[in-house]
This record gives structure tokens, sequence and C-alpha cells, in this order.
């Protein structure tokens, strides 16, 4: 079988090339030329040039090939523009690319995201049945890409992933909530417990594929997650007793957390840069409930993670001690 991947060099499209490698697929990875290849380089795989604004120039990277995982987006910006262009518009591109030059394809697999739907009420998870309120223009970015997906569904057979928080080595978003905890300081938002569903980089991964590879799942979307509930208590209770360290717990008024996030987003505009932290992001922090069931993938896939996340956060720090990341 021979697989297409975008956002083959960062977090979760690294660890997915991996395992199609591991299955004896043949991997093209899209690539911009100054796109660094550290978490692939030395793996048996193609690269692939391309621009997303040039339906041509993405004829080498989907003609012939059975498999595109489109996993490369954009999670950070400088302006709301920017998102639209980075998840909807380059959706919108490799599926007009694949109408057009591979018609024949097995699969075309995007990954999505929770906010794409938005946050759950209550205690209750949300499923593939909640209607779209995202509430982030990241999250509309992506609930844009999804329907761009499923406007071509019936030309292209299409299955749409969506992850919650996801962990794992390589990762650099919950790294900060780690690299916090082994300087003895645990930060939790609110006074509030705040639930959410985790997934770990590999298990996610590996359901990302099998949803692939499932003639089932064709046209249809998916929550890949772990079914437990968790919170960022547990997640930082995990951690110290990963790292083999002690942490102070310090509850963060949500006042103070977009203020900081304000002032933050406020210094990288004057930097020209995408903040870290911005308004957006302390919205989605500030949210009760970001669980998601996984029932659907479970009994149509027949799928299971295989991490818990006490096994995944020391699998993950212990990456992250050996590489250098956490001394």
């Amino acid at each position: 079988m021979k697989a297409l991947v975008t956002g083959s060099t960062g977090f979760i499209g690294s660890h997915i090339v991996e395992r199609l490698v591991a299955r004896d697929y043949r991997v093209s990875c899209l690539i911009r030329k100054s796109t660094k290849i550290d978490y692939i380089d030395g793996l048996p795989v193609d690269f692939v040039n391309a621009d997303y604004g040039d339906i041509e120039s993405l004829r080498p990277a989907v003609e012939g090939v059975d498999y595109i995982f489109h996993i490369g987006g954009v999670t950070k910006a400088k302006d709301k523009r920017l998102y639209f262009l980075g998840n909807h518009e380059t959706t919108r591109s490799l599926l007009a690319a694949v109408n057009k030059y591979n018609p024949g394809i097995k699969r075309f697999v995007l990954a999505s995201s929770l906010t794409a739907v938005g946050p759950g009420t209550g205690t209750e998870p949300v499923d593939e049945s909640i209607p779209y309120h995202p509430i982030t223009t990241y999250g509309r970015s992506k609930m844009e890409a999804e329907k761009e997906c499923l406007a071509n569904a019936s030309s292209v057979p299409v299955t749409i992933i969506r992850p919650p928080a996801v962990y794992g080595p390589r990762d650099k978003d919950i790294f900060e909530f780690f690299n916090s905890v082994s300087k003895h300081f645990l930060p939790l938002s609110g006074f509030g417990r705040k639930i959410l569903s985790f997934v770990h980089a590999y298990d996610l991964a590996d359901g990302i594929i099998a949803a692939a590879e499932h003639p089932k799942a064709a046209g249809q979307v998916y929550f890949i997650s772990n079914e437990e509930v968790y919170d960022w208590k547990m997640l930082g209770d995990l951690a110290k007793k990963a790292l083999k360290t002690w942490a102070i717990t310090a509850r963060i008024p949500h006042f103070l957390l977009y203020t900081a996030a304000g002032i933050s987003e406020f210094v990288a505009r004057i930097q020209g840069k995408a903040a870290l932290m911005n308004i957006e992001k302390a919205r989605d922090g500030v949210q009760s409930n970001w669980l998601c069931s996984p029932a659907k993938a479970f009994n149509d896939l027949g799928f299971k993670t295989r991490l818990s996340l006490e096994e995944g956060v020391a699998n993950t720090i212990e990456w992250y001690k050996k590489n250098g990341w956490i001394k």
C-alpha cells in the first residue's frame, strides 16, 4: 500500500509515518523545502514538495497513492485568517487534487479536533451526534475542514478523526505543563474541576490507521481517545510520580488566566510572532468539560487504546528526559 502523509515531520504526523513504515507501507511525505525532518530522518520514505495553492503541483503527491493522511495544519497563528488558510484551504486543495488526479483512492483521512465540535455540557462527553459549536477560531477552521471533507464524500471516501488533548513523545504543548511540574509548580485553571479526555500519540496513530483501513469507516467521523474521565490534577499527580518530585498546586483564577493571555498575545503581536498563549487558548482553558466518547470507534472498528494515562505519562516524561527537554 502507498500512503501520503501531510504534517509528517510534526508531533502526530511523525508517529503515523513510523507506524505506516512498520506496517510495510510505502510512504510519501508532503513537505516544504524549509521543513526540518528530524523526527523521520533515516526512515525509508519519499519526500514531495508541493504548493497547496497550486493544484497541479499536488499531482505528484496524490497520484497513485492508496491512502492520504492529512495531519498537517495550523494550531498557532499571528492572525485568524491563517487558521483557515492552514486548516480549511489546504484540505480543500488536497481534495480537489484527489478528485482530479486520484479518483480511485481508498481513503482520505482528516485529522480534525474535538475543538471543531466544542466543549461538552455538565459532565457528559460529546459524541459524533453533537452539532458543531466551536468556541475558537482554530475550532471553526477545523469545522470548515470537516465540512469540506463531508461535501466531497460522494466522490472521495473520507474519514474524519477528532482527537481530544494529545500527549506523548515530541509534543510541545502539554510538555509545558509537565515542565512546570518538573520545576515544582502545578498550575490549575480556576477553582472547579476541569474534566477532559486524553489520548497518547501512539494510540492515536494506531486509531487513525485502523480507521483508514476499515471499510465501515468510509464517510464517518470518529473520536479517538481513552475511555476514562480525567482532570488536570490527575495529570499533574501522575507527572509528579513519574518525575519522582514534588510540586506546589496553584489555582489560577480565570481572570488572571485571561489577563496573562492578553499580555502574551499583545507582546507576540509586537514581535510579529504567533503567541503560545492567547485569549482563545485561555477560553479553551477555562471550560469545565472537554470530554469526548470513543464508543463509536470502539464499536465500529474494534479499536481500543493500549496505554493507560499513568503508563502514557511515564513513557512521555521518560522521552523528555532522554532528549534533554526536562532536566
